[in-house]
């Protein structure tokens, strides 16, 4: 179960929204490549944190959880 989880959200908004956009449609390519589950996230505010351990324990163990899609530029990416 392939997911890719981009880190440091928290600089990551502070880019232009122009490369914000080019950076997010690049890793959405590459989650896409790899038939995985994308998610922006930040330790040092616990953004998307939990939401990607509680992703992965549903899907190892075959849990019913479900997640919201969020492809809003300039808001945390959560794209499957």
């Amino acid at each position: 179960m392939p997911v890719l989880v981009g880190t440091k959200f928290d600089d990551f908004v502070q880019l232009p929204l122009d490369l914000q956009w080019t950076i997010a449609n690049q890793a959405r390519g590459y989650a896409k490549v790899l038939n995985a589950t994308l998610f922006f996230s930040s330790a040092n505010y616990n953004i998307n944190v939990n939401k990607i351990f509680k992703f992965i324990a549903a899907e190892l163990f075959n849990l019913p959880w479900s997640i919201e899609r969020n492809l809003t530029i300039g808001e945390p990416i959560i794209d499957f």
